[in-house]
């Protein structure tokens, strides 16, 4: 199937059904200015969570424009002392913390003979060492108020050989068995944690580091049972069922939303 014949993706909407299925609920959010995170933000304000959105990003005061009640801050991951932040400025907003979305990543594509031990040690820091940190700290959180969600956005590649994706790939190969230890040790204190291994998603982050953006999407698209890419509205839904009553009984688990990419 071509990109030119495949369906189009569908529109999901924030006012469903469970458009307050999250009243009363507190999420921190991460990587959240633009793409997935952006999505996340938006679905989980919809259905009446109150959020804190946490980017690298120095402006992210467009968040608090766009979605009244959001507090937004700027911080990198890689350190301890944003993630300790990042927590501490959750309970002191809104009194606890109930959903962590791990969604701050980043990507390379270099050759394995190429690949430096700084770019090595760069997407760790940001795609294991990062996440580490801040379910860590939401975890602590979440086992004194009693339970809650934490959800990352991992990706095929964890599972994938891909070429020039070493680091990366690596990389959400940790994150996943991360989010299966956090499940396990979760489970008695009531705390579920789940991954979204996704595909290759259609942002404007993809243009900033391959000038060849529109044909790599392509080239995907092609590849795909469903015969496109994803946008980053499907990933956030899977993200926001996740953390949702929805798949209470769902923890430990990485689920693939790649277009079918890894069943072939």
């Amino acid at each position: 199937m071509t990109p030119a014949t495949a369906s189009p993706a569908p529109s999901p909407s924030a006012a469903s059904p469970e458009s307050a299925e999250f009243a009363g609920k507190t999420a921190l959010v991460t990587g959240a200015a633009r793409g997935v995170g952006r999505q996340t933000v938006a679905l989980l304000h919809a259905r009446g969570a109150r959020i804190v959105a946490l980017d690298l990003r120095r402006d992210v005061t467009h968040l608090t424009q766009e979605f009244p009640g959001v507090v937004a801050m700027s911080g990198d991951i890689t350190r301890e002392e944003t993630a300790r932040r990042a927590v501490a400025t959750t309970l002191d907003a809104f009194g606890g913390l109930d959903i962590l979305v791990n969604n701050a990543g980043r990507t390379q594509n270099k050759p394995l003979t190429e690949t430096t031990a700084q770019d090595w040690d760069t997407v760790m820091a940001v795609n294991a060492r990062g996440s580490f940190f801040c379910a860590r700290e939401a975890f602590r959180a979440m086992q004194d108020r009693g339970g809650g969600a934490i959800v990352s956005t991992g990706s095929y590649a964890a599972t994938v050989a891909l070429p020039e994706g070493v680091a990366y790939s690596a990389s959400k190969g940790a994150l996943a068995q991360l989010t299966k230890v956090l499940a396990v040790e979760g489970g008695p204190l009531g705390i579920r944690a789940n991954l979204v291994a996704a595909g290759v998603i259609e942002t404007d982050f993809l243009d900033t580091i391959r000038p060849d953006s529109r044909a790599y999407l392509a080239s995907f698209a092609a590849a795909q049972p469903l015969g496109r890419v994803a946008q980053p509205e499907e990933i956030a839904e899977v993200l926001c069922f996740l953390v949702s009553p929805r798949s209470s009984f769902v923890t430990g688990a990485v689920v693939a939303a790649d277009g079918g990419f890894t069943a072939l």
